[in-house]
This record gives C-alpha cells, structure tokens and sequence, in this order.
C-alpha cells in the first residue's frame, strides 16, 4: 500500500470517530432542547428505550453466551451508569450547553489521578500542572461575568465527572467483566439503566410516567429525541466498534477527546451562550489543561479514560449526554 493510499484509509476511518465527537458535543444542546426538571426520567426512558433493543437484536447470539457472573457484574455498573445519566441530563437542564461540556471533560483528569492513588503509583509533574490548570478552568468557567457560586447544573455536572471516574474504574477492576463482549456489556448496563429510570418514574412527584411526557411532546421534541437515540447512542457506539478493529484505541480515543471542543462550538455558536470573559478564559484553560493532560498520562498504566471511550461507549454519551467518554453516551 502507497504512503497515499495509507492516509487516504487513515482518514476514512478517521472520519466517522470525529463524527461521533462531534454527534457527543452536540448532544448536551440537544438534550436541553427537549428535556426540563419534569421531563428528565422520562427522556432517559424514551432514549434509551429505543435503543437498548437494537443492541439486543444486534448482539443476541453474544449476549447469550454471558456468564451469570458476567451479568451480574454489568448490571452493577449499570446502576452506576444510570446514577452518570441522571446526574448529567439534571445537569444540562440547569447549566448551559458550553459549561456542561467543559465540565464533564475533566474525567479525563480525574481518572488517571483516581488510578494513580489506587496503583500508589506517582503521575508526572506534568500532569499535575494539566490537572490545576483544568481546575483553574473549571473555576473560572462557572463564574461568567464576574466571580459568584457556581450553578447547581455546574456541581451536577462535576459530580457526574466524578461519577464517570468511579464507572471506569470499577468496569476496570471488576474481574467478572474482563474480557466479556464490549457490545453486550453495553447492551445489559443500559438496560440495567432503563429499569432504573423506568422505576423511578413511577414515584410521586417526579414529572409522571414517560408516556404521558411523550404524549405531550410536540415535533421539535421527537426530533431531538431521535437524534439522541439514533445518532448520539446508536451510531456513536457501532462506529466506535468498526473503527477499532481498523486503528489504534489510542488514535479513537484522540480524536474522541475533541467532545468538549464541539460542545462549546455548539453551545456558543448554536445555544447563544455568553460564557464573559473569564468564562472564555476558563473554556480555553479546560480544554488545553485536558488535552496536555491527556498526553502526559499517555503512558501511565490503565488510566481508564481512554480505554473507556474505546471499549465501553455507554460510559460518555457522553446521554451524555452521550454514551461514554463514555463515553458519552
């Protein structure tokens, strides 16, 4: 194969993964478009709702061949994948687009320096300084306009990084899920999720069943519903699967990180947010405190982040408000 052939294959691969950073950054807009605090548990059902039975189909013959252990194990992290998407989709409703984001962004921080204390092993130096500089982001982030007390989408959005953190860690410690089918493990924790959500819509005081929000959903809200289900779950999970049979983790994960970028595009350009300067400021510390992060702990042991946006999508979407980072999903 020629030197053009080759990055003329590296580029068509590379295309679709962007695509889904892309389809992840826009998510956190499109969940603002169609869900409200009444309408959150309901949304949650009806998204993945949709999709959970075309993994089924897809993926029977594996799901099949789960042990009960394995099951067990990806219902666990399932309930705390179902605790990531609330936390987020409430997020998005009390935050903006851009600051949602940026925000869950700092998994990519939060991961390796979770791992790192586990492992009792040390991050380099240059991490660290990624890792403040993220911080110092964040901070100036939320402020906007002028220093005040961050919003409770904000805290929502920071304990879903959190949240993320404790879902990669377990998924990669959890020896009952080595080495089980990413599809089916997917497939059983978002079903696992869509139990939860379902459950807990049918308490009092919690907006009503997803039906009757459903009913009440005009053409915009399907719309954006849909593209939820279809794009931002369903093509972001299968376009991850065929690209890392044809490139590196290392290189989906790479261009995966980009999410946080599009978010802000979208939410500035699309959503009309106005982050002020010190938000600005903010935004382009979070982002390059994540980036340069990312890189410094590229060669520290399983640090979580990017094995996750690789092997476990359901992680970022980002329902995320994406299906992983995770995810990210």
């Amino acid at each position: 194969m020629t030197a053009t052939a080759a990055a003329r294959r590296a580029w068509l691969t590379d295309l679709p993964v962007l695509l889904v950073a892309v389809v992840w950054g826009s998510s956190y807009l499109a969940a603002k478009g169609v869900t409200t605090t009444q309408t959150v548990l309901a949304v949650l059902v009806l998204r993945f709702g949709v999709a959970v039975p075309v993994l089924v189909v897809a993926g029977w013959r594996r799901l099949r061949a789960l042990s009960g252990a394995q099951l067990r194990g990806a219902g666990i992290l399932g309930l705390i994948l179902a605790g990531i998407f609330l936390l987020e989709t409430y997020g998005v409703v009390h935050t903006s687009a851009t600051n949602a984001g940026l925000i869950i962004s700092l998994t990519m921080i939060f991961t390796p320096i979770a791992e790192s204390r586990i492992r009792g092993t040390a991050l380099p130096r240059s991490f660290m300084a990624a890792a403040g500089l993220s911080v110092v982001g964040v901070l100036l982030l939320t402020q906007g306009a002028g220093f005040s007390t961050p919003s409770l989408g904000d805290l929502l959005m920071l304990g879903a990084a959190l949240a993320r953190t404790v879902h990669v860690l377990a998924m990669s410690r959890m020896k009952s899920v080595q080495g089980a089918d990413s599809m089916s493990m997917t497939t059983i924790q978002l079903g696992s999720a869509v139990m939860v959500f379902a459950l807990l819509s049918l308490s009092p005081g919690t907006g009503g069943t997803p039906w009757a929000a459903a009913a009440a959903f005009d053409v915009s809200d399907w719309l954006w519903l849909l593209y939820l289900s279809a794009f931002c779950t369903l093509f972001a999970f299968f376009t991850q699967m065929w690209a890392v049979r044809r490139t590196s983790p290392s290189r989906v994960s790479l261009l995966l990180g980009t999410e946080p970028v599009w978010a802000a595009v979208f939410g500035i350009a699309l959503a009309g947010d106005r982050p002020g300067l010190l938000g600005l400021v903010g935004a382009l510390l979070v982002l390059a405190g994540t980036a340069w992060g990312r890189r410094a702990a590229d060669g520290q042991p399983a640090s979580g982040a990017d094995g996750a946006s690789v092997v476990e999508p359901a992680q970022a979407d980002r329902a995320h408000a994406g299906l992983e980072p995770a995810g990210r999903s």
